[in-house]
């Protein structure tokens, strides 16, 4: 897990309702798969893991074979197929076909994602680069725009806005409150459990809450988002997993596709992946309130320029600026 957290329960076997949990049918099967696996039967997840461990294998094989493999029934795995989107095995296997010449048409490299004991240090550069780039570009690939759009809408018109994190996801609570402060929104950032339920329990509607968990089952994250939703702010949850906890208590869901790696290299990539919905987030907002961010932004570059070394990339000193 990326976040360093306490967890509440098991994701909810049932589809939530929210927009996200329906991804665009072009976008990866193998991403849906590994997002909806938690809330997936036990069975299914055995299928799951079939399909995830050799996605251009199962796009040859029968029904049958992939069924004794995962050591269940044709029904379950057709189950399972309906339970990630697919519809049938017979797509199921074209789009792990298509999704595998994507794959080897965007890189000839087989990284893939573990590390092990043997791997010398450009191997490992090589690994974590591969897992991190794969992460922003799966993440950017299966983002719902109609839903980033509602939520870039909401947050620009709030008039205060709340980032509740804990561990890893901490950090990228932390990035998007400083940024949406330095356009001059009123946002702040919590990673303390006591300070995330008392901030929470004074918002109010017009209000916005989010919350950023990896895993979906932060029981602080989950918790505050509950209660900043009691007292009538919009919430907002950006996380790995559309069926987990912390969709309940969102009004707006935003997804990342993130791998869990050895020695937690997922949770860098996870918090990447993060990162590039802050980001898309924060200018999308920027752009609501353009002139009144560019201003913001020359003002704030302008306070901080007195502490910056005046020296150009080549070590020379370049002369001091006295204007914008």
């Amino acid at each position: 897990m990326s976040d360093t957290e306490s967890v509440v329960g098991t994701a909810p076997s049932e589809p939530v309702s929210v927009q996200t949990a329906v991804r665009d049918a072009d976008s990866s099967p193998l991403v849906r798969i590994r997002s909806l696996l938690p809330g997936l039967a036990r069975a299914e997840q055995r299928v799951a893991k079939v399909v995830l461990e050799d996605p251009a294998h199962v796009a040859r094989r029968s029904i049958t074979e992939v069924a004794l493999a995962a050591n269940t029934s044709e029904t379950t795995v057709t189950r399972f197929c309906k339970a990630v989107g697919v519809g049938g095995y017979p797509q199921l296997r074209i789009a792990l076909a298509a999704d595998t010449a994507r794959t080897e048409a965007r890189t000839t490299r087989n990284l893939g994602g573990e590390i092990g004991p043997e791997d010398d240090l450009a191997a490992v550069i090589g690994k974590v680069s591969f897992a991190d780039a794969r992460a922003v570009e799966e993440t950017a690939d299966q983002l719902d725009v109609a839903t980033l759009e509602q939520v870039i809408q909401v947050v620009a018109n709030a008039g205060r806005v709340d980032v509740y994190g804990v561990g890893a996801s901490a950090f990228v609570a932390a990035d998007l409150q400083q940024k949406l402060h330095r356009i001059g929104r009123v946002c702040f950032a919590w990673s303390d459990t006591h300070i995330m339920l008392t901030s929470a329990a004074v918002l109010s509607p017009g209000d916005v809450a989010i919350g950023v968990s990896h895993t979906g089952a932060t029981t602080d994250t989950v918790e505050a988002l509950r209660v900043a939703r009691e007292h009538g702010a919009s919430t907002i949850a950006v996380t790995n997993f559309p069926r987990s906890p912390i969709t309940e208590v969102s009004d707006h869901v935003l997804t990342t596709a993130a791998r869990e790696t050895t020695f937690r290299s997922g949770a860098t990539a996870s918090r990447i992946a993060q990162l590039t919905v802050i980001d898309c987030l924060f200018i999308g907002v920027a752009q609501r309130h353009m002139d009144a961010s560019v201003n913001a932004l020359d003002a704030t570059r302008d306070a901080v320029g007195s502490h910056r070394l005046g020296v150009r990339p080549d070590g020379r000193r370049r002369p001091r600026e006295t204007g914008k």
